[in-house]
């Protein structure tokens, strides 16, 4: 990539050496782009609703581009980013031609399937950066683009002479479609004469959800004096037509129609101004006139670098002692965390509000564990004003929404989660602007309201959960409908949704709330059991007893392998068809270490630290997990409960930079909305968080120094200045071999706990970490071990460091009366954490 040739020179020298930090020099927007990645590449603004790219006709086309030897189908901005199942946006895409043979329009290819033969290119021609996107198509157009929050600006440049050899005269056409090709009955599109003013609008199905949404466009031309227009449909276009209304079409299959826009000449660029509304054509057009007034294609994509440039700067890392490509790799992740969800406040037709309005969360499933928690670190601002869209969600539909695209609601993939991202937003002092009252209401109602049809909102069966205490497995439920599966991980998840509400009301001292809450946490235990073994498909054992397990409403057990859903298993349904398994896209072996409020009881019932640890080695040596999917993501670091911090160090470098490289292929899976570039930035600043707890766990950096300021308005000051919270790593040799804490300070006073709590990026603290070749007793001791709401068992304090006792202990459980035995933590001192 010749965007990479240009900046690893400067790499080698370093920042420090060049003069200020750049943090854009680090930036490769085309990681993701081929491999399963389905990143959206292309121009836009942090959180922008405009996303130009080109689309390929690629079976991977997610986010429109692709790296895969797919061909440019057209170029179009909206989109989204890294999402999986059917492809988003991409609608009213543009295509050029040099020239029409003969001079016929008819000779010019209109329908996108057939077109694509025109759109070939040369991966080396594709230059990418943030809020910029070029590519030079086999034909010799050039098609560069960049972005303003609501509108794209494209410019295109045309060989001088067409493939007949006869004088440019270009044509730009437009046409109702997406990438999905979802278009309904009844698109529209009108083009001027005069102007060449191309707008419209068109009604299209969400990507995965219900419902769908009428979109309007606004297009202007500017470069070259116009030679005639007209409308197209199918493979036919006149000049003599300038308005269209089209049907679906037939045969599943929308009916190719728009309009196009040919020109006198190719003497200079053509430049194609579009904008997108979901009010109306005319918001549409006031977009585009407001943010790009005169089609000034320099001015407007340095706006956008500088946009960029501002949202990555408060993250600074030392580039001493480490390669380009590791900087890439970082700095890369940390952007791809801002690309969704989408700042579409003042385009939502669906109810008026003073309030902001966010779109395209794909899902709060994904994004709760590390790219929401990421963005609460750098970003404060934005997430404060993406929980209140989600409250005001819920103010005007009933509901907080556990997934939403395009202004419709989409699949719940287990339980409420946007429970756990409130409640992560709360503990660490998201309050601007957010009223939590009202926050608090709608995730109680998540607990105990279950609506008609939990497909897409709250829970199901909630009838049993609250009597007998779990999601039974062909549950009889008659007041709400979903998919009858996920049995057992909607009850991890509900038990862990209500641990979360639980904090909430903690810190608005709803002490009766907080006790109920905290009891139902613990229905995870209800569907352990202790005597089950695991066996692979050929019957050689695993050596592990003791997995959750599916139970009926009669509490008699069910059976479901503990490997079905496992990276290795290639039988299983593991999401939501009706056929699918009691796990959601994961195994019982994976989702058996997804109690993130009570790793102690946990550690517990698995035979006490070393088993544990052995465990969770097993789970991840023998390639049971998936580091392409986010439930994988915390039990890389799931080691510091069990004592052994360490271990999480060396298990992240062992998946970084195997798994995540900076090239078009180096995403393990769908960056879902930057939940994969989250996971990377976190692990390698050695601070990773446990969603919904004030808990972040420490291990070595990738880098000799990190320094993170925390962002806007809620940014960490002292004597009314920003200061930055830093780690400093002495010993630091690149993760050669030097892997291992030895020892630490926090602000200079000796620290020994394996984890931090938010006030480290609040109040700007300092870490300083001693690294060694050799791993040591830091972080090791009960009292260091982070926050449980169990009592740690089985270990030993008398010389300062974790071991293992012999025989351990009883399993821990709930009293006679059903409450919990006292954790490490009193309950109360959860709520100290906010």
């Amino acid at each position: 990539m010749i965007f990479l040739l240009l900046v690893w020179p400067l790499l080698a020298i370093g920042a420090e050496e060049i003069g200020a930090f750049d943090p854009l020099a680090y930036v490769d927007p085309l990681i993701g782009a081929s491999n399963g990645g389905n990143v959206f590449p292309g121009a836009s603004m942090p959180y922008g609703l405009a996303k130009a790219v080109a689309d390929t006709n690629s079976t991977s086309n997610q986010g429109g581009f692709t790296m895969d030897g797919a061909m440019v189908t057209g170029f179009s901005g909206m989109h989204d980013s890294g999402t999986g199942g059917s492809p988003s946006l991409g609608n009213f895409p543009l295509f050029p031609y040099t020239n029409c043979p003969g001079g016929d329009v008819n000779q010019c290819v209109f329908p996108k399937k057939s077109r694509a033969a025109f759109g070939s290119f040369s991966n080396n021609s594709v230059n990418a950066k943030p809020g910029t996107f070029g590519i030079t198509l086999d034909s010799g157009i050039r098609a560069d683009m960049t972005a303003t929050h609501h509108v794209s600006l494209f410019k295109f440049t045309f060989p001088n002479l067409g493939s007949d050899g006869q004088p440019a005269q270009p044509l730009i056409l437009q046409d109702l479609s997406d990438l999905s090709d979802s278009r309904q009955d009844n698109g529209t599109v009108s083009v001027d004469p005069t102007t060449g003013r191309i707008t419209g609008h068109a009604r299209f199905l969400p990507s995965f959800g219900l419902g769908n949404y009428l979109l309007y466009f606004c297009t202007d031309f500017s470069g070259s004096d116009i030679l005639d227009s007209g409308i197209f449909v199918n493979s036919r276009a006149s000049t003599g037509v300038q308005n269209l209304t089209i049907s679906r079409g037939i045969n599943g299959y929308p009916l190719p129609g728009g309009a196009f826009v040919r020109f006198n000449s190719a003497s200079e660029p053509i430049l194609v101004r579009s904008a997108t509304s979901y009010i109306s054509v005319a918001q549409a057009c006031q977009n585009a006139e407001r943010e790009i007034p005169d089609f000034d294609f320099q001015v407007v994509s340095e706006a956008a670098t500088k946009a960029w440039r501002e949202k990555l700067k408060p993250v600074k890392v030392s580039t001493s002692g480490v390669s380009g490509s590791v900087l890439t790799n970082f700095y890369s992740g940390i952007y791809r965390t801002m690309i969704n969800p989408q700042n579409m406040t003042g385009e939502n037709p669906l109810w008026s509000s003073s309030e902001p309005y966010f779109d395209s969360f794909y899902c709060i499933w994904d994004l709760f564990r590390s790219q929401l928690p990421f963005l609460t670190i750098v970003d404060p601002s934005a997430v404060a004003e993406m929980v209140r869209s989600l409250i005001d969600t819920y103010r005007h539909t009933g509901w907080l929404p556990d997934c939403r695209m395009s202004l419709n609601k989409g699949y719940t993939q287990g339980g409420s989660n946007a429970d756990n991202v409130l409640a992560d937003a709360y503990i660490k002092g998201i309050h601007e602007g957010i009223n939590w009252e009202d926050g608090y209401a709608a995730v109680v109602k998540d607990a105990e309201v279950e609506p008609y049809d939990w497909c897409c909102e709250g829970r199901g069966g909630l009838d049993s959960w609250k009597s007998l205490g779990y999601i039974p497995v062909q549950d009889f439920d008659y007041k709400g409908f979903g998919t009858m599966t996920r049995s057992i991980s909607r009850t991890l998840e509900y038990a862990y949704n209500d641990f979360c509400i639980s904090q909430i009301a903690s810190g608005l001292k709803k002490t009766t709330d907080m006790e109920k809450y905290l009891e139902s946490s613990g229905n995870w235990q209800n569907l352990y059991r202790p005597d089950q073994n695991s066996s692979w498909w050929n019957g050689t054992d695993t050596g592990f007893t003791g997995f959750f397990q599916p139970r009926f409403l009669n509490q008699t057990w069910g059976y479901q392998n503990p490997l079905n859903c496992s990276n290795l298993d290639p039988f299983s349904v593991c999401s939501l068809q009706n056929t699918g398994r009691e796990t959601f896209e994961s195994s019982i072996w994976e989702y058996g270490f997804f109690v993130p409020h009570d790793q102690a009881t946990l550690i517990t019932l698995y035979g006490g630290p070393e088993a544990f640890v052995n465990r969770l080695n097993y789970l991840h040596d023998a390639n049971i997990t998936y580091i392409g999917n986010e439930p994988a993501f915390l039990t890389v670091f799931q080691y510091h409960y069990a004592g052994r911090p360490a271990l999480s160090g060396l298990r992240a470098r062992s998946y970084i930079p195997a798994y995540f490289e900076p090239s078009p292929g180096g995403l393990p899976g769908n960056d879902d909305s930057g939940a994969m570039g989250s996971f990377l930035a976190f692990s390698m600043l050695g601070l990773f968080p446990n969603p919904g707890q004030n808990v972040y766990l420490i291990t070595p950096p990738f880098f000799e120094s990190v320094e993170i300021t925390t962002g806007g308005a809620l940014g960490a000051q002292k004597n009314n200045k920003t200061v930055a919270a830093r780690v400093r790593s002495i010993n630091f040799d690149g993760g050669n071999r030097n892997l291992y804490i030895q020892s630490a300070t926090l602000d200079g006073k000796p620290f020994t706990r394996s984890w931090i709590d938010h006030s480290f990026f609040t109040q700007g603290k300092e870490l300083v970490l001693t690294l060694g070749a050799e791993e040591s007793d830091w972080g090791r001791r009960a009292e260091d071990l982070p926050p449980s709401l169990g009592r740690y068992r089985g270990f030993d304090r008398g010389n300062g460091t974790v071991k293992v006792k012999k025989g351990g202990e009883t399993p821990l459980g709930r009293r006679n009366d059903g409450s919990f035995e006292g954790g490490m933590f009193s309950r109360p001192s959860w709520g100290m954490y906010r």
